[in-house]
């Protein structure tokens, strides 16, 4: 039997779209001292968890770990026996064997230093990557990892879950105007091998930077009524940010047409499903000089405190950073 020209058309796109659905695209794990090792496959690999998402499924993975840090080192075997015996997981020696089994990579080792070299021979093999919190252990590597990343022309980002909660990304889209000033806290545990607040404080400074955007030009850090640690911004235009050490997730912005809520964790399945897009399209959420500016500020904080609470230039921060 013959079909019209019209029918043979969109049984051609029926076909097309149903392969795309089933050839899943296979995404390579390193770092599995996190649970969100555990947490994202969970959400890729099962289409009965909740808040699934579909497209991706994590096939193999490298374990990695720091022995210098309890809370990684104390937990990757149990991780990694997870991911095999639970997920059906294969777990690889090497960075570079993963690449070679894998369309695309998540690099969560909860360790920033190590980020770094492990993103080496993913650059190298030219696999879109995305690099979960912190991007770094310093703003110099944070500068690096993104300048190797595009010579290699690489698409990759970074980010904390926290950006991509909807009451952030509706205030990011303007519901309640331009934002002049906004706080957001988070917990801030500190790491002794880390800037302060890329450990932990980075979730709330993510959230900052998802409602106020680019063009923070200084800091000054102080600390609450309670002593936790508190970091205001300067923003250009005299617009103000400031990221309170605090219990939970939350903050408040206020815009030209409003005032609203920010900062709320969503839960990972928001993140993974950008994660996911992002492989897909190789286009980043998240613009590469937002996430610089982003590490730059939790540099400043640190440099402020070293001066005493005296306001520090980004500017300042980024040029030691980026000194040959």
């Amino acid at each position: 039997m013959t079909f019209p020209r019209r029918v043979r058309l969109l049984l051609g796109l029926l076909t097309m779209t149903s392969l795309l659905h089933a050839a899943d695209l296979r995404i390579g794990l390193i770092g599995l001292d996190t649970s969100h090792a555990t947490a994202f496959t969970e959400i890729l690999n099962h289409s009965q968890a909740k808040d699934h998402v579909a497209g991706a499924k994590v096939v193999a993975a490298f374990k990695g770990g720091s022995p210098d840090i309890e809370s990684s080192i104390t937990r990757v075997e149990g991780y990694t026996a997870t991911l095999r015996d639970k997920h059906g997981v294969r777990i690889v020696d090497s960075i570079e064997e993963l690449c070679t089994q894998v369309d695309a990579v998540m690099l969560l080792s909860v360790d920033g230093r190590p980020h770094l070299p492990q993103a080496r021979p993913v650059l190298a093999a030219h696999k879109p990557l995305y690099i979960d919190k912190p991007m770094a252990g310093t703003l110099r590597d944070v500068h690096t990892l993104a300048r190797l990343a595009a010579e290699s022309k690489t698409p990759f980002f970074s980010s904390s879950s926290l950006r991509f909660a909807k009451s952030s990304q509706a205030v990011r889209k303007g519901s309640v105007g331009t934002v002049t000033n906004a706080w957001c806290g988070s917990p801030a545990s500190l790491e002794k091998t880390h800037p302060d607040l890329f450990w932990y404080g980075v979730h709330g400074c993510e959230s900052l930077f998802t409602v106020m955007g680019r063009g923070c030009e200084s800091v000054r850090r102080g600390t609450t009524a309670e002593g936790k640690i508190e970091v205001v911004g300067t923003w250009k235009g005299g617009r103000t940010g400031t990221f309170r050490e605090i219990e939970g997730y939350k903050g408040q912005a206020q815009g030209t047409q409003g005032t609203a809520e920010v900062g709320a964790f969503d839960g990972y399945a928001p993140l993974v499903a950008e994660a996911v897009r992002f492989f897909q399209t190789k286009v980043s959420p998240v613009p590469i000089e937002e996430t610089l500016e982003l590490f730059a500020f939790m540099e400043a904080a640190d440099e402020s405190r070293r001066r005493g609470g005296t306001e520090v230039k980004l500017s300042e921060v980024i040029e030691k950073a980026t000194r040959p």
